[in-house]
């Protein structure tokens, strides 16, 4: 249980003791600085510990905002400071210094909370301070000013702020307009009964997996329902985030749950759609799979330029500036928000064609709308990339090159290539995966095939030679996400056996759950995953090389096993390392605020 010491005289008619203890802190009070020092030695270290000014007046949620959040070591607001297990001794620290500096006299004047505080920042102490905005959190030093915060905590609806905050800032049209100004309701009558964000993430699966289930029956009626389904699995996919904001409940398992599930459910859901058509007598697998690469490739898009600039120096850019503009106008905002399809317009487009027309024709308009959005997002991540002057870090070519998943394959090579056959990167990858996919175009499972499989191979190791430091670098995750999905599928699709293409459908989906996990590691900061674990599945290319040999090698019904064999496998191992890591102690206690996209 965490403890909240309580420090100075008590102030008739404070709330104070009793808000802390709504937060679930138990409280202890401390006469002066010295019996303060002596109460933080009693806690337990792996235990959080408060130390709160008595005359501190505010609302109750900006204290559960400076003193409840799981995720900061050190936290502080106005006459009040906390630190977790990973914080304490720092704190034990400052707190010592300042009762040495003032030999632990009584606390009449200053406020031990905010000198502790000052200590902290002087000893270079990371302490999040939350935004309060129009909260109130003072020291009141005497019976006027007092007065006046408590007034001021009466003129602003602590509960009315408390919602809005649960809302994330920037989110889609249709999320904002449609779905935010009700699910947040939601979120507090989920609170109020003890439900979990986790438990929502969980119905939302669930949900959306049902949904899946109804398309996958091929009627009017289920696909009517299907639709349906997945908008209120949207619905409880914003509820989960806004639950985590309002109760401050944020954790490492939910921030695997909540960075995985919206893909699993969106994939999940077009692989119902797939077998809805077909028993309808439409096959439309190969529309599926062309829909989960378009959509994987377009998230590695956002996450290798972002993570190739957001810590580079000197990073200035006239489109960058011209994009900041626009977003200062408040039409062009949701417009270039909505052109982008992000998932509230994405998973609101799928459900009402579904309900109203066919799988293919949902396949369609979904393979169009995220190809201009994929269009138009890279190209300006182009141009700001070719006008902007910056310096990539070391950070941001390491975590380019673990997206990259490549294997030992790609590594041996790079090392023992000639200096002189280096090309920049980007086109080294691009020039590989084009040779590769124009081959199974052409060839289909030929030997042509794994000629092409080869040369990219031989250029994936050319384009990681150096460190991926160079402007358009980003785009070399994106373009071998490209050549290893699109070969999987087009080879799949050339078979021309049942069950080849759901295969394929299921081998990229472990692949992109591998690389989505990539990500959300790297986001976390956590680093990427263990070099057993790359070298295990075979890397980018060695998985790519292997597909061409098998399809060359097998009849189409073996190769379609193949594929099949490939998928669980690949599944078993990633998923299982997935786990082990989020659920341990080691996972970044973060919560995924989610992709506009």
């Amino acid at each position: 249980m965490p403890t909240a010491i309580l420090t100075g005289q008590p102030v008739p008619g404070s709330s104070i003791e009793s808000d802390l203890r709504s937060l679930g802190f138990d409280v202890r009070a401390a006469a002066d600085a010295a019996d303060a020092e002596t109460l933080l030695a009693a806690v337990p270290g792996d235990e959080r510990v408060a130390v709160v000014d008595s005359r501190f007046v505010g609302h109750l949620h900006a204290l559960r905002l400076g003193l409840t959040d799981p995720r900061f070591p050190l936290a502080a607001v106005p006459g009040a400071v906390t630190a977790q297990a990973a914080g304490r001794q720092a704190l034990t620290r400052a707190m010592a210094r300042e009762n040495s500096a003032t030999g632990g006299t009584a606390l009449a004047v200053d406020s031990l909370a905010d000198r502790i505080v000052t200590a902290l920042d002087a000893d270079g102490a990371d302490v999040h301070r939350p935004e309060l905005g129009t909260l109130v959190a003072r020291i009141a030093a005497d019976p006027q000013a007092r007065n006046e915060a408590r007034q001021a905590v009466a003129a602003v609806d602590d509960e009315a702020v408390r919602l809005k905050s649960a809302v994330k800032a920037r989110d889609g049209f249709f999320t904002t307009f449609c779905i935010s100004p009700y699910s947040r309701y939601i979120a507090r009558w989920c609170a109020r009964r003890g439900l979990t964000p986790n438990q929502v993430t969980t119905a939302s699966l669930l949900t959306a997996l049902i949904a899946a289930g109804c398309a996958a029956t091929g009627t009017r009626g289920g696909f009517v329902a299907a639709g349906l389904l997945l908008l209120f699995s949207f619905v409880l996919d914003c509820t989960d985030g806004q639950l985590a904001r309002y109760s401050l409940q944020y954790s490492t398992l939910g921030a695997w749950l909540d960075a995985t599930f919206d893909r699993a459910k969106e994939y999940a859901y077009y692989a119902g759609l797939a077998l809805g058509a077909a028993r309808g007598g439409d096959d439309v697998w190969a529309l599926a799979l062309g829909a989960m690469v378009l959509q994987t490739c377009r998230h590695v898009v956002d996450f290798s330029f972002n993570e190739a600039n957001h810590d580079a120096t000197a990073n200035t850019s006239p489109t960058a500036a011209l994009s900041d503009k626009l977003d200062s106008v408040g039409w062009t905002v949701w417009v270039r928000r909505m052109i982008v399809l992000p998932i509230g317009e994405r998973w609101a487009m799928i459900a009402v064609l579904t309900a109203v027309t066919t799988p293919r024709i949902t396949f369609y308009a979904l393979l169009v709308g995220c190809a201009f959005a994929a269009a138009y997002t890279t190209a300006g991540r182009l141009l700001r990339s070719l006008t902007r002057k910056a310096r990539r870090t070391d950070r941001a070519a390491k975590a380019l090159a673990d997206l990259a998943d490549s294997g030992p394959l790609a590594g041996l090579l790079a090392r023992v290539l000639p200096a002189g056959v280096r090309v920049p990167a980007p086109l080294a990858a691009g020039v590989g995966g084009l040779v590769l996919v124009l081959a199974a175009l052409l060839d289909g499972p030929g030997p042509s095939v794994v000629i092409g499989a080869v040369v990219y191979v031989l250029l994936s190791a050319d384009a990681l030679a150096r460190p991926l430091k160079g402007a358009l670098d980003w785009l070399v995750p994106p373009l071998f996400r490209a050549a290893e999905y699109g070969t999987v599928l087009i080879l799949a699709a050339r078979t021309d056996v049942n069950g080849a293409l759901p295969a394929a459908f299921g081998l990229v989906a472990a692949v992109a759950y591998h690389h989505y996990d990539t990500v959300y590691r790297i986001r976390g900061n956590a680093g990427a995953p263990p070099a057993w674990l790359v070298r295990v599945v075979g890397g980018q290319e060695g998985r790519t090389l292997l597909v061409a040999v098998l399809a060359v090698l097998l009849t189409a019904e073996q190769f379609t096993l193949a594929l099949m064999v490939l998928a669980v496998a690949v599944a078993l191992v990633v998923l299982a390392e997935s786990i082990r890591f989020w659920v341990s102690a080691g996972a970044p206690a973060v919560h995924d605020e989610g992709e506009p996209a």
